[in-house]
């Protein structure tokens, strides 16, 4: 197996054949592959694997990122919500209101606000699902927008944690 300039894994026939035989099980959803396979109508898999031909296109970083983005399974509603307007109103004072606003301008600079939407909506399903998730993990918990959201619980203010420990220039 390969991998591309984004870190997407590329499989010859051989290596998902090998796949196969030792796991007949496996499932591959949207694999990508070195050249064009078609597997074996004839063969008794439960899952039959969705391959996709890889082609190396000559797109940036964030197109790639756009693209991908756009295949997210998110409801309307998420995808329209004015998340800045939602993470503003959530502040009780001015402190928080800079810290927030400092936070959004550089995940407006990532282009990370529909993450911020899709973090919407994946904290409001995990709780009326009533699916447990941890307290906050790594360098996430600097994030007040992230607490914000209910992503964490560690309210990086009152533990004085500054934004730069999440979000690092390379």
């Amino acid at each position: 197996m390969i991998k591309d300039a984004f870190g997407q894994q590329i499989y010859t026939e051989n290596e998902l054949c090998e796949i196969l035989l030792a796991r007949p099980h496996a499932k591959f959803t949207n694999t990508l592959t070195a050249t064009k396979i078609t597997i074996d109508p004839y063969l008794e898999l439960e899952h039959q694997p969705q391959l996709i031909e890889y082609v190396n296109t000559q797109e940036t970083l964030e197109e790639f990122d756009s693209r991908l983005q756009a295949n997210w399974h998110m409801p309307q509603e998420y995808r329209d919500l004015d998340i800045v307007e939602y993470l503003l109103s959530k502040c009780q004072n001015d402190e928080q209101l800079q810290r927030v606003g400092e936070e959004l301008l550089l995940y407006v600079d990532r282009g990370m606000l529909p993450l911020l939407q899709y973090l919407k909506f994946l904290v409001d399903t995990m709780r009326v699902n009533k699916i447990v998730w941890g307290v906050g993990r790594g360098s996430s918990v600097a994030s007040y927008v992230l607490f914000l959201l209910g992503v964490h619980k560690i309210d990086s203010i009152y533990y004085d944690l500054p934004i730069t420990e999440f979000l690092k220039e390379n």
